[in-house]
């Protein structure tokens, strides 16, 4: 089996290519609304529809090992998710862009999508990151049982699995979002000590 924190696990990536001179809209749905890393021109409430925030992506390093593997967020098809659309600037473009692919694709368990978000100032398109079903680091065929001891269980560099999520539902409840998934998934978390 690949190790799918090696950056050099074998996928094919996607181009992505932006029109020089336009602004970009970034769908952000997880740690990008608090820390995105890169300047934000405007950042707006946006829902996108046909994608929903889950804990769909093994993680072997950052909150699990390869022995006891956790779970991270993605976007899974199907249901809706609220987040934030930030827009960049255009002569940000493409710093902005050499910085998210080192974030987000470093292991490319994700595939760069243009998607038609819903905003309070009509549709607009912008470039969101899914997670990739058929990515060896994919787990988004467990049930949220199965999750949660991935949950339970991981512990990586960067810190106790459990603690991503419970931070991860603080820091939306903070910007008004609440999402009933996680809030269940936490508390079948909590149902067993580790």
């Amino acid at each position: 089996m690949n190790n799918p924190d090696s950056p050099s696990a074998p996928k094919v990536i996607v181009d992505f290519d932006h029109p020089p001179g336009q602004d970009l809209w970034v769908f952000a749905y997880g740690s990008l609304m608090w820390n995105p890393g890169f300047p934000v021109a405007q950042s707006v409430s946006a829902l996108l529809r046909g994608w929903h925030r889950r804990f769909c992506i093994y993680s072997h390093m950052h909150r699990g090992t390869p022995e006891r593997p956790g779970a991270v967020l993605g976007l899974a098809h199907g249901g809706a998710c609220r987040g934030h659309a930030l827009r960049v600037a255009a002569a940000d473009v493409p710093t902005v862009l050499d910085y998210l692919w080192q974030r987000e694709m470093a292991y490319r368990v994700y595939i760069p999508r243009l998607v038609r978000l819903a905003t309070a100032d009509g549709p607009i398109q912008a470039l969101a990151f899914t997670a990739d079903p058929a990515h060896d680091q994919y787990c988004g065929g467990l049930d949220m049982a199965g999750t949660a001891a991935l949950i339970r269980q991981g512990t990586g560099q960067s810190g106790r699995n459990i603690d991503y999520l419970t931070s991860l539902i603080d820091h939306l409840a903070e910007i008004g979002i609440h999402d009933r998934g996680l809030e269940q998934l936490l508390a079948l978390v909590n149902q067993t000590t580790p």
